[in-house]
C-alpha cells in the first residue's frame, strides 16, 4: 500500500546471535516464533508495500516464506554484537529502492497493527526524515544522581504535574531513504538527522523483548488478549450487592 505516493518498505532485522538472551527471534511465543508476531502486526497495518526479513540466518528466510513476506541475506560482517544500527540499515537502503525503509522492531512482539499505521503515516504526512519511536512517561527521575524533572527541596511533587520525559522504545524507526544514505555517506552516521521526530506509543509497543522475563511477561498478555476485553469490576459493586 502507498501513502501519499510513497512507496515504503518495512525492515524486521533479526540476528541469529544475542549476548542475553540467544536465539530470541526464534522463541516460541504461543506456538509462533517472536518474530512472527511482528511480521504479522506489519501485514495487517496495511501500510507497506514490501516487508522484507533482514538476517544473515537462512532459518529466517524459512519463516519469511511461510508468513508470506520477503526475505533479505545481509552479509556476515554485519550481523555481529559489534554491527550498529546505521550500517544495518545503509547496507539494507543500498540494496532495496524505495522511498521510506521502516526498521519494525522483531523483539517488539506486542506492538499493534494500528499503531504502525498511525506512526508511519504520522512520519508520512510530516515530511520527516528520520523518526524514533518513544513512550512518555511522568515519574521522577535524575540522571548521574541529579534530578531531571522535580526539585528535592520542595513538596514532593504528584506525577501527574511532572514534566515528562520520554524514552526511546526503538519499535519503530524509520527515514527517507535517499537522503539517509546521503547522510551516511557524508557524516558515517544516519540514525536520527534532518528533520528529526519523535512518537510516543502505548504501554505494548514499549515491551521489548531482551530476557527470558520479557518473553513470560510477552506470554502472559498475549493470552490476556486471546481471552478478550472484559469489563473493569470493582470491590465496591461487589461490597454493596
Amino acid at each position: 500500500m502507498q501513502t501519499d505516493s510513497n512507496h515504503i518498505t518495512a525492515m524486521i532485522p533479526a540476528r541469529l546471535g544475542s549476548e542475553r538472551l540467544p536465539r530470541k527471534n526464534l522463541v516460541l511465543i504461543r506456538g509462533e516464533p517472536l518474530i512472527a508476531h511482528v511480521i504479522k502486526a506489519a501485514k495487517e497495518s496495511g501500510v507497506f508495500d514490501r516487508i522484507v526479513v533482514n538476517s544473515e540466518g537462512v532459518v529466517f528466510g524459512e519463516i519469511a516464506q511461510q508468513y508470506g513476506v520477503e526475505f533479505y541475506r545481509r552479509p556476515e560482517h554485519l550481523a555481529t554484537s559489534e554491527t550498529k544500527s546505521d550500517e544495518v540499515v545503509y547496507d539494507f537502503a543500498a540494496n532495496h529502492p524505495t522511498d521510506v525503509v521502516v526498521w519494525v522492531n522483531p523483539i517488539a512482539p506486542l506492538q499493534p497493527s494500528e499503531e504502525i499505521r498511525r506512526v508511519v503515516n504520522y512520519f508520512v504526512e510530516t515530511g520527516l526524515d528520520s523518526l524514533m519511536t518513544v513512550r512518555e512517561e511522568r515519574v521522577h527521575c535524575n540522571f548521574r544522581d541529579a534530578p531531571l524533572n522535580y526539585l528535592p527541596g520542595e513538596k514532593f511533587a504528584r506525577t501527574q504535574d511532572l514534566e515528562p520525559i520520554y524514552r526511546f522504545v526503538y519499535s519503530l524507526m524509520m527515514w527517507r531513504r535517499v537522503a539517509f544514505i546521503a547522510e551516511y555517506e557524508r557524516e558515517g552516521h544516519a540514525i536520527l538527522f534532518g528533520r528529526i521526530g519523535f512518537a510516543p506509543v502505548g504501554q505494548l509497543s514499549s515491551l521489548i523483548v531482551k530476557t527470558e522475563e520479557d518473553i513470560r511477561l510477552c506470554e502472559y498478555v498475549l493470552m490476556g488478549m486471546a481471552q478478550g476485553r472484559k469489563p473493569l469490576s470493582y470491590f465496591a459493586d461487589r461490597a454493596e450487592g
